[in-house]
């Protein structure tokens, strides 16, 4: 095996580097223009080539995977960076009239203000919105800008996944399209008008006491990790209720190649391995109704950001929660920082973790069969990646934990009470109000939640509708129990 000292008794190997000419060469696709950009060692575009390589990179996926239909109303989930942004003027340019294969889908915006949870000011808020409000308007395309407050208002439908039952009406991408082409008219320009003026905007306003609670959740949580990953969290309950209170069946997302790659490895280090191909794939239907859908996934954040500045696409730069952070602030900043340096050396390194990810799958269930709220994690919806056996390593893990963790607990005046039937009062064992603790919840939360709420103080500073379900989750369980030997199997 090879070693770092090893020695060739006087034999170097010296590599040669080929110089690449970079001055006046030739684009690669017409062999006529200069060449402006060079995306890779060989790939070099003059101008119009680059955007016309860029436009059919975002249709090209689109349609092959045929997932939107015609007149579907999609939602484009938008965060004012240059991915997002870039996506928006994709559907822009598709939508227009001087484009040869027009979209057939009916979108709309989305922006979650998640200034509340990272530390920015009222005023650097209000300047954020105005600047994307101004971009929105000149689409011409309904928009909603939601803060992220609004999640403590939020009904406990959110965490039950909706049907996914086909239309019997479009049982085929190919018919839906067939029957959108018979149907099709050309808009007048009185009717194009009162369409623009039916647009539906919407600016939500956070109340006070929403505003304490936010604070009250992400001061609770211990470290950056934690922070970032229950930030993801609540922003996708957020706007699958705005898709679904609005009637979108699908959610676009800008997550480019370089931001899926570092997705992959943080995850895998989060335990979240068994979500990898939701979390990463083209389309996320762990939600049912609703279909995650990320068209930008094929674009590097070169291409990206040299596609923004040549065609000067407007965007908005909105600090986060890793904003002046060091590299070894939180396990999503830490693989970041590890991936993008490691780019710089090995070009191929985001394309070989990205190659990675597409040949991912998870086992869907049947579509006979229903998946029960129960068997779904509480938090980010996915399968329950608990149920194994004793001999595996998560089993392993929670022996340990258990057994690092050992208290000792008076339980003597508890069975006491609830054998002389006696109530315990408020916050006691027998009393429906008391706040859940973090062994109550653990049942209902996949590896990688358990690790984020294992770092939060207080577990009542959850938002409602999050305590709402997992006690009625636990309910069902008891009762489930309760009642368990006069219950049919399912051989039966």
């Amino acid at each position: 095996m090879c070693q770092v000292e090893e020695d060739y008794n006087g034999l170097e190997c010296k590599q040669e580097k080929i110089p690449v000419p970079t001055l006046n060469r030739k684009c690669m696709k017409c062999k006529e223009g200069t060449a402006v950009l060079i995306i890779r060692v060989s790939d070099a575009f003059c101008r119009s080539c680059f955007k016309e390589y860029f436009i059919h990179k975002f249709r090209a996926m689109l349609g092959k995977n045929r997932v939107i239909f015609p007149q579907e109303k999609v939602l484009l989930a938008v965060s004012g960076g240059a991915a997002s942004c870039s996506m928006l003027a994709q559907v822009q340019e598709g939508l227009s009239r001087d484009a040869p294969k027009k979209l057939r889908f009916m979108p709309g915006i989305i922006y979650i203000d998640d200034g509340g949870a990272c530390g920015r000011s009222s005023e650097e808020r209000q300047r954020s919105v105005d600047q994307l409000k101004s971009i929105f308007t000149e689409t011409g395309f309904p928009y909603f800008i939601v803060p992220l407050e609004q999640v403590f208002s939020l009904p406990t439908s959110v965490l039950v996944p909706g049907t996914s039952d086909p239309d019997s009406s479009n049982p085929s991408y190919k018919q839906a399209v067939d029957q959108y082409i018979k149907e099709k008219q050309k808009l007048t320009e009185e009717e194009a008008a009162s369409a623009v003026a039916q647009l539906r905007i919407e600016e939500s306003v956070c109340s006070p006491e929403h505003k304490l609670a936010l604070e009250r959740l992400f001061s609770s949580l211990n470290t950056l990790t934690a922070k970032e990953d229950m930030l993801q969290i609540l922003r996708q309950h957020l706007i699958l209720h705005i898709a679904r209170e609005n009637g979108y069946s699908k959610v676009m997302m800008g997550d480019s190649c370089s931001r899926l790659a570092v997705k992959l490895l943080s995850n895998i280090a989060l335990g979240r391995g068994a979500a990898l191909a939701s979390d990463t794939g083209f389309s996320d239907p762990r939600y049912g109704d609703v279909v995650i859908v990320r068209p930008m996934r094929d674009y590097s954040s070169k291409e990206i950001a040299a596609y923004s500045r040549m065609f000067h696409v407007p965007s908005v730069f909105i600090s986060g929660l890793d904003t002046k952070t060091h590299d070894k602030a939180s396990i999503q900043r830490l693989t970041e920082s590890f991936v993008t340096n490691l780019q710089a050396d090995f070009p191929s390194t985001v394309s070989t973790i990205y190659r990675t990810s597409e040949k991912l799958h998870t086992v869907m269930p049947s579509q006979g069969q229903t998946t029960e709220p129960a068997s779904k994690c509480l938090l980010c919806l996915c399968a329950l990646d608990t149920n194994v056996d004793k001999a595996s390593a998560f089993h392993a893990t929670l022996v340990s934990e258990q057994l690092s963790q050992i208290k000792l607990q008076d339980t003597s005046h508890d069975a006491r009470c609830c054998a002389e039937g006696q109530g315990c009062g408020t916050g006691g064992c027998c009393s429906s109000n008391r706040s859940p603790e973090h062994q109550d919840l653990k049942t209902l939360l996949c590896y990688s939640c358990r690790l984020t709420i294992k770092d939060m103080g207080a577990v009542d500073a959850l938002p409602p509708y999050i305590i709402t379900e997992a006690e009625k989750r636990q309910k069902r369980s008891r009762m489930r129990m309760e009642i368990s030997e006069y219950l049919l199997e399912d051989e039966d």
